[in-house]
């Protein structure tokens, strides 16, 4: 779709046309279109509707009923925040006595939507014409919200810095050129490769009093710049973003992970891990209770904060599970019951699930290659009850653990 296409989009044969599809169903779309066409709507017009049609039905997912309204492009979607995300964004923005927001770099408007919807006043660039479009759409519902067409770096920003103006960046992780059969471009995980330059957005982070920026998940933890505020965040059990926040915005400089789940974020700060010990874990000392980190406090690197949390020892550097005597809730992190533990030896293990009548077995696994296909098959189960293993290292060895979830 180019920017001609789009205004005929969003004009009201366009729109209403959008307005007017039903659900979007793959099996049925080429019917639909061909109908639309011997109706007289013009072709290409039809297929940027049904395109719209299907990004709005994978949208909901990320934006909820708002996305019947939105407009969308395969990458932008993809690389968009989540409402239930990008929410929190905007209230540390907010909560930091921040008034304005430049968002550089606003793809689809998704950070600058939930800006706006906060009651800031929020300008929002975008380099590719066709996005700033998009985003323009996405934002028409809020006079105190703009967008331009421009690139990041050439984007005035106000001359001597008031304490109540921030900016907000979202580089491009995508390389220009061939896109995928679905559409999508190359996603990079370089900090060399992104769209502003990593060089530009710490230079804006040294002149402006409040900065956000969006990065990788794979972020390293000797990127994070001195004195600023790097932040995990997982959604639904998957790490999603790392943001660096500077200035007023890091409340807490450091490493830290935010956990949201529904309408609750938890977060977990590099202080909460301090002085925790991750030595100790023992074969023969598994028995008790099994914490599994979420994902984004293993990230951070902060699986220390559950050790403290539960007084245990993790079984590995790095694998993010904890064991220790002790019930503890933790709200960012799974509990199981240990039932059996030994070290991983094949005949050992059907023998167990033989003696339990095992049938149907969940097999999970950090910190070892092994398949677990592969390895269910050589169990050969034949009994009727249920069993969940985890297969990790403890000490440097391979064993296997017997889990029942805890409530």
């Amino acid at each position: 779709m180019d920017p001609a296409l789009l205004a005929r989009l969003t004009s009201g044969e366009g729109w209403g046309l959008m307005q007017s599809l039903p659900t979007y169903d793959e099996t049925a779309a080429l019917a639909l279109g061909a109908r639309l066409r011997d109706a007289g709507f013009d072709a290409d017009l039809v297929a940027a509707a049904l395109t719209q049609s299907r990004l709005r039905a994978r949208a909901v997912g990320k934006f909820g009923e708002a996305a019947a309204e939105m407009l969308f492009t395969a990458d932008g979607l993809e690389q968009a925040t989540r409402s239930e995300v990008a929410a929190p964004h905007a209230a540390r923005f907010r909560d930091s006595g921040i008034q304005s927001v430049f968002d550089l770099g606003c793809g689809i408007g998704s950070d600058a939507r939930a800006l706006a919807s906060a009651g800031l006043r929020v300008m929002a660039a975008d380099s590719d014409e066709l996005t700033a479009m998009i985003a323009a759409v996405n934002l028409k519902q809020w006079e105190h919200a703009r967008v331009i067409h421009q690139r990041a770096e050439t984007v005035q920003l106000p001359p001597s810095q008031p304490r109540d103006v921030g900016v907000w960046l979202d580089p491009a992780r995508r390389i220009p050129g061939v896109a995928d059969i679905t559409g999508r471009t190359r996603r990079t995980f370089r900090l060399d490769e992104l769209s502003p330059s990593w060089d530009f957005v710490r230079s804006v982070a040294e002149t402006v009093p409040a900065v956000g920026a969006k990065l990788s998940p794979s972020f390293a933890h000797s990127a994070v710049p001195p004195g600023s505020q790097a932040q995990w965040t997982s959604f639904g059990g998957e790490v999603v973003e790392c943001v660096v926040w500077w200035g007023e915005l890091a409340w807490q400089p450091g490493r830290c992970a935010v956990v949201v789940t529904g309408r609750f974020a938890y977060e977990v700060h590099e202080q909460d891990a301090a002085g925790a010990s991750t030595d100790g874990a023992r074969l023969d000392r598994l028995h008790g209770y099994l914490y599994e980190a979420d994902r984004a406090v293993i990230r951070a690197g902060l699986t220390g904060a559950l050790v403290r949390r539960v007084d245990g020892v993790e079984l590995g550097a790095g694998l993010g599970y904890v064991t220790s005597p002790r019930d503890v809730l933790v709200p960012w992190a799974k509990k199981y019951s240990v039932i059996d533990a030994m070290p991983l030896n094949n005949k050992a293990l059907r023998a167990w699930l033989r003696d339990h009548r095992v049938g149907r077995l969940t097999i999970k696994k950090r910190g070892v290659s092994i398949d677990s296909d592969q390895l269910r098959r050589q169990m050969r189960l034949s009994g009727n009850s249920e069993a969940t293993i985890l297969l990790t290292r403890v000490g440097g060895a391979q064993v296997v653990l017997m889990l029942s979830a805890a409530l």
